[in-house]
């Protein structure tokens, strides 16, 4: 057990009434064995545990049964034949599957007894939790947090280890919200946790698919199965056991379009500025402070004002307002907790000082992204943009001349810096991305702070700095491991050092 079950009494159970909630191909030894814990990683088991072999991209759980019993492990569910071993063995058609569903039913089933909205799509996910979050808050519905930035349960705030944890971990999470007293929950839900089943088994009042562009390739290997990963937790809703859950979908995204083709037997309501959608935005203001629009939707008009910039969180607003209203929230009090949407952490988040220009840091690391977020600086008419970017390493090679392309079409200067090039050479990174370039006034800088450091160095009055890629994150992975490392700080300081009046 970890810290997010302190608040949460799990009572032993045995192996025979928690198999009754997944699919079992054979059963050898005795199942009345009590269960006190859930593991599917060796080195964290505990004495009374029910250990999972999962299958590695590199090594099999197999590998690691015996460490697991001998670590205290009292029985193993596994989707492979084992021999040799002397506990309890559960075989099931697909492990993943059977740790979600046991992993459910062990905590008691939490979802049920929380209103949950679960985002997914390639940008915009982490605004939109963030949002669904606040609207429940602002209103009385005290709402847990599972995302890329943080995780937020009674008494506990910390920083995210990854998008979309474990089935386990989420599950520990989802019964700690239950139990210290939350009513509501917003989850990102990434591609990965769907493809490898760690959101089986909740009970989703509202999905939301935001949009989809080219990212994690390197995984998914196409358009295509990349976009069948993201429908699952849309079929999914179908078979929902508990609860009818909404598909909150961005009609205006061509692949929303595709997805509302693609969805039978569940409620579905679009959102967007078409004038067929259930949360249709018009009237767009955009400025400096945040923008405002008017909302028509469940046969009312509402006038929106949000402190957020840029049409893109127009739609991230839409999309939480409609899932605030999918978990039960009276939308008249919604749309006004709106007008008080604190600052996403790396989300186009300004950068304070008293200069005669500004700076934005923002997690955009796709062309797509970065397209939308220059845009919507365009619409702030500044004299010039100035943006710094970079590509990580070992991801999708593919995107990385896309994002040099869309930081030319929408900048009047681009520098090409480091993102987290992980085990990659760096500089062939940025010439990797550097063909995607069509001029050749640009500059380049491996190290990173350099690189916004001169991009400060060249703003002049109304300008915009851009640092874009890595947002909230607090490193920079190199092949020497995670450095501390932060845009919003280094641009900070890069501004205050900045002497009054100096630009090249």
């Amino acid at each position: 057990m970890n810290k997010y079950s302190d608040s949460t009494t799990i009572s032993s159970v045995t192996i025979a009434t928690l198999i009754r909630n997944t699919t079992v191909v054979s059963v050898t030894g005795n199942t009345e064995i009590p269960i006190t814990g859930l593991s599917c990683d060796s080195r964290s088991v505990t004495a009374g545990d029910l250990f999972f072999v999962l299958p590695g991209s590199k090594v099999n759980g197999s590998h690691y049964v015996h460490d697991a019993i001998a670590q205290g492990a009292v029985a193993v569910v596994s989707g492979e034949d084992l021999s040799g071993i002397n506990v309890p063995i559960v075989r099931v058609p697909v492990a993943q599957e059977a740790l979600a569903d046991i992993a459910a039913a062990f905590y008691g089933h939490p979802s049920s007894s929380l209103a949950v909205a679960g985002v997914t799509g390639t940008n915009g996910k982490t605004t939109t939790a963030w949002i669904i979050r606040h609207l429940c808050d602002t209103v009385g519905r005290p709402c847990g947090l599972v995302g890329t930035i943080k995780y937020i349960l009674p008494g506990i705030i910390e920083e995210a280890s990854r998008t979309t944890p474990g089935a386990i971990e989420l599950q520990r999470m989802l019964a700690t919200m239950r139990d210290g007293g939350f009513r509501a929950a917003a989850l990102e839900v990434s591609s990965h946790a769907l493809v490898q089943q760690r959101v089986r088994g909740v009970e989703f009042d509202a999905a939301i698919f935001t949009n989809l562009t080219q990212d994690h390739l390197d995984y998914h290997g196409t358009m295509e199965e990349y976009f069948e990963a993201k429908r699952t937790l849309f079929t999914a809703l179908g078979a929902q056991k508990v609860k009818k859950g909404r598909a909150i979908i961005n009609s205006d995204d061509r692949y929303g379009h595709r997805l509302l083709d693609k969805i039978t037997g569940v409620p579905v309501v679009t959102y967007g500025q078409g004038s067929n959608c259930n949360f249709r935005a018009s009237n767009i203001q955009h400025s400096g402070t945040g923008t405002v629009f008017r909302l028509d939707a469940k046969g009312r008009s509402y006038l929106i004002r949000t402190p957020l910039i840029g049409l893109f969180n127009v739609y991230n607003t839409l999309a939480a307002l409609a899932a605030a209203s999918a978990m039960g929230l009276e939308l008249r009090r919604a749309v006004a907790a709106a007008v008080t949407i604190p600052q996403v952490p790396g989300r186009l988040e300004r950068v304070p000082a008293h200069r005669n220009f500004q700076s934005f840091v923002d997690y955009a690391h796709t062309p797509d992204a970065l397209e939308n977020v220059l845009k919507s600086l365009r619409q702030l008419n500044p004299s010039r943009i100035i943006t710094v970017f970079g590509c990580g390493g070992d991801r999708d090679h593919s995107k990385r001349p896309l994002m040099a392309a869309a930081a030319e079409r929408y900048s009047d200067k681009v520098i090409v810096t480091s993102d987290n090039p992980r085990s990659e050479d760096p500089l062939a990174i940025i010439r990797e991305s550097e063909t995607g370039l069509l001029g050749t006034g640009h500059e380049s800088f491996v190290d990173r702070e350099s690189a916004i450091r001169r991009a400060v160095e060249l703003a002049g009055p109304n300008d915009i700095v851009l640092v874009a890629g890595k947002g909230h994150e607090s490193y920079q992975e190199t092949t020497t491991g995670r450095h501390p490392f932060n845009d919003v700080s280094v641009t900070a300081r890069a501004m205050a050092n900045k002497e009054f009046g100096e630009t090249r």
